[in-house]
């Protein structure tokens, strides 16, 4: 009932916005990317992959849903301290930040439509956005490995 509630609320805000002129509708979402398969444990995720700059830029904005092990792995050149936030992001999503070695640093959970900074705790090269709650309900925490990355 709360994700129902939460759904509605969201459109309501996202319509409200896009009248005033404040957002983009939906139909500037991103098109879909590349896919990669990633495993956590026993846990497979279908990413899509944002590598360039523009995709990192838009990542999931304006997108109304995600499947459940689904997700977007933003991929930078570098290892760096990373940080995001939920400007015209539609869906509540959990960040796992990510080292080159596949190992998360640290797991932060966002507000749809926020401009709230989550950041990573050191210089990770990978962000993992799944749908809010995805590595809690699934006992997935800093330290564990991801495998498969690119």
């Amino acid at each position: 009932m709360f994700r129902r509630l939460h759904a509605i609320l969201i459109r309501c805000a996202v319509a409200s916005a896009v009248t005033l002129g404040l957002a983009v509708p939906a139909a500037h979402a991103q098109s879909r990317l590349p896919v990669t398969e990633l495993s956590v444990g026993i846990h497979t995720i279908r990413a899509e992959v944002a590598a360039t700059d523009e995709n990192r830029r838009t990542g999931l904005m304006f997108r109304e849903s995600m499947k459940a092990n689904e997700g977007m792995l933003f991929v930078f050149d570098a290892p760096d301290q990373q940080c995001f936030w939920m400007r015209n992001t539609l869906i509540p999503l959990s960040i796992a930040f990510i080292t080159d070695d596949g190992t998360i640093s640290n797991i932060a959970d966002m507000t749809p439509m926020s401009t709230d900074t989550h950041c990573s705790r050191g210089a990770v090269r990978y962000g993992l956005e799944m749908n809010q709650g995805w590595f809690g309900e699934r006992g997935v925490v800093a330290g564990h490995k991801i495998n498969g990355l690119p």
